[in-house]
């Protein structure tokens, strides 16, 4: 991994100093798409100095560099089609620029289109402040928080909140298992609570039985066994994000997985966690919901499989694809609807791996304008005997 990082980040540079990808020419102006995702060169790099040779590097590092690199790739797919844009890539992590110093920087720019990858609040507040000073549409790829949006319809935010992860949870529920008894395991927290709050306002008319179980964050076996029964299959809710929480549950059920059945619906923390595939969960079944549907074996997933294997030597993470997939799928939707973007963000004409259907969110009864547009589109992921399946 470090030689495929050297390989890249070189040339980052000169990306950055550039700033610019463009197509091949034509009549009509190119249209300027801006993308800012966390890369941390600083951290990289002394000068040209690459200096991260014995250092284990932090998957909060890797992200980034993994997000560029579906980044890039499609602007080569885009490329190639002579598609009229300009790219402009900057990190948000610079050491010697702040968020609110960068938004100065891409002021004059005329963006048509911003692509984010935000890793938190601050950049969104200044983003989104940008966004709707400025009428720019905004594709917030991977950061799910509402905060400090406000009367931005020009928002658009792919990864939903987890808001809307429980209404997806509540709805399969409510499908598959009205009537039967529901375990909600949860523990002591702000957000737990607030995550409970929501659960039963979704249920209000009690159309699943569920009983609450608040546990100790050191639980032991016999406090989840005890509300579990031998005899029946047991439906059992996650109500916390915290992972180290999630991972302690999967691994009580499964252990006891032979004597007691389960099927655990779990947070969208667990979409990529460690100890839910595999023999962690061989005993037991697990539902997850998520926007991304990246199952190995399609042709999208194949392909830039095989094109990132061919250049870094490993294999790509789920960042690559939705790096690729946000630059090529919005851009193509403005190439096609430069004057009516927002109006058509959900069209799927250019779908590469995902279905979307952004709608208006209200925070508040009073809001005259959306807030922001959410993506609602969500997938279940089915873990059966330790194996992947979506639908």
């Amino acid at each position: 991994m470090h030689s495929a990082i050297k390989k890249i980040l070189p040339a980052l540079l000169f990306v950055f100093i550039t700033g610019i990808s463009k197509a091949a020419d034509t009549v009509q102006a190119p249209l300027r798409v801006a993308i800012l995702l966390p890369l941390n060169l600083d951290s990289a790099f002394n000068g040209y100095e690459y200096k991260l040779s014995n250092v284990r590097i932090s998957q909060y590092f890797l992200s980034g560099l993994d997000f560029y690199s579906g980044v890039m790739m499609a602007i080569d797919s885009l490329q190639k089609e002579n598609a009229n844009i300009e790219v402009w890539i900057y990190d948000t992590h610079k050491a010697s620029q702040s968020i609110e110093q960068l938004i100065v920087q891409m002021q004059p720019m005329n963006f048509s289109l911003i692509v984010a990858s935000i890793s938190n609040s601050t950049e969104q507040r200044a983003l989104t402040s940008f966004s709707a000073k400025n009428s720019i549409p905004v594709i917030s790829a991977t950061f799910p928080n509402d905060i400090y949006l406000e009367n931005n319809p020009f928002f658009i935010m792919v990864n939903p909140t987890w808001k809307t992860h429980i209404q997806a949870v509540y709805n399969y529920l409510a499908g598959n298992y009205r009537g039967k008894k529901i375990v909600f395991f949860t523990r002591r927290g702000s957000l737990e609570d607030r995550i409970a709050e929501e659960f039963k306002t979704l249920n209000t008319r009690r159309t699943l039985n569920f009983s609450t179980v608040i546990l100790r964050d050191n639980f032991s076996a016999a406090d989840v066994l005890s509300h579990l029964d031998s005899t029946t299959q047991n439906i059992i809710l996650c109500g916390s994000l915290y992972e180290g929480f999630g991972q302690a549950l999967i691994k009580v059920l499964n252990d006891n997985g032979e004597t007691y059945s389960s099927t655990v619906a779990g947070m969208p923390t667990w979409n990529g966690m460690d100890g839910t595939t595999g023999l962690a969960s061989d005993k037991i079944q697990i539902v997850i919901t998520t926007p991304y549907n990246y199952v190995r074996g399609g042709a999208f997933i194949d392909s830039i499989s095989a094109n990132y294997m061919r250049a870094y030597y490993s294999k790509p993470s789920d960042m690559v694809y939705k790096g690729y997939e946000t630059i090529y799928h919005f851009v193509k939707l403005l190439l096609a609807n430069p004057a009516s973007f927002i109006n058509n963000v959900s069209r799927n004409e250019y779908r590469v791996s995902n279905d979307y259907n952004f709608e208006p969110v209200r925070l508040t009864q009073t809001s005259f304008l959306p807030d922001y547009l959410e993506n609602k589109k969500l997938y279940y992921i089915k873990i059966i005997n330790g194996r992947i399946t979506i639908n």
